[in-house]
């Protein structure tokens, strides 16, 4: 990434959303940064829960074996296998063997829905994560993500859709939380035009954030145009700064906390 691109979204994000989180980034990549590799897990373990140290500055590397849950391994790409039952699993369970999520109505249901997520192949053997002032030059993000609370939300989301025609530049689909930060928005990135991708509705990863914050996820090439785009949009009007004061307010309340 250019380190130019880099200062001026800083700048921007400062200036238009005072306070607020920064975003992290992944990419994938066939050669693994050691210092950054998370540890094998000894247990089940939400990558969204791993990805709070990526939102603190502390970069995370991982690979199949370093992700503790199989849903993370299929929506990040690096399996393509269900486990067994999982449309019961998704579903109504099976009595005595396996609790049910009771996500969709039925496991018939759960099959048909399958039919429209197909899984991501990871194009490299590791998929690395930084929070945005940690990339460097020859990081280049595929999808930027945002875990922000409504106020951050309804910025990114005008924004996102501030040079469309069509009033669909955003999306939230159903799925996984870790399918909403990678799975979808990566695969946004063979459309001409990638959608932008609200989610962390997942019932079982919320616990991994805090109570008001959902994310934003947004293919690279969205994402340059949004940036482009943030100092001649509504950001400079008065309504924003109405909105911008108060995420200004949030972000000091927090910290006297």
């Amino acid at each position: 990434m250019e380190a130019e691109f880099q200062k001026k979204f800083m700048q921007s994000w400062s200036r238009y959303f005072p306070g607020a989180e920064l975003p992290i980034g992944f990419y994938y990549t066939d050669s693994a940064e050691t210092k950054f590799m998370a540890k094998p897990p000894k247990r089940h373990r939400c990558i969204i829960g791993d990805l709070a140290k990526v939102r603190k500055g502390k970069p995370q590397c991982f690979d199949n074996n370093a992700i503790g849950c199989f849903g993370g391994k299929r929506y990040l790409g690096f399996e393509s296998k269900l486990t067994p039952d999982f449309e019961y699993f998704l579903s109504c369970g099976i009595p005595g063997k396996i609790e049910g999520e009771r996500y969709k109505k039925s496991p018939e249901l759960v099959k048909e829905h399958l039919k429209h997520q197909q899984p991501l192949k990871a194009p490299g053997n590791y998929i690395i994560f930084k929070r945005w002032d940690q990339m460097e030059n020859a990081d280049i993000p595929s999808v930027v993500i945002f875990f922000a609370a409504p106020d951050v939300l309804s910025g990114l989301f005008t924004l996102a859709n501030f040079d469309e025609t069509h009033p669909h530049g955003v999306i939230a689909p159903f799925g996984a939380g870790c399918a909403s930060i990678v799975d979808y928005p990566y695969k946004e990135l063979n459309s001409p035009d990638p959608r932008s991708v609200l989610g962390m509705f997942d019932v079982s990863a919320r616990p991994c954030v805090p109570s008001n914050v959902l994310t934003f996820a947004v293919p690279w090439p969205k994402f340059v145009r949004m940036v482009g785009n943030m100092d001649e949009s509504f950001l400079i009007t008065r309504s924003w700064n109405k909105v911008k004061t108060r995420i200004k307010k949030e972000h000091a309340k927090s910290n006297d906390k």
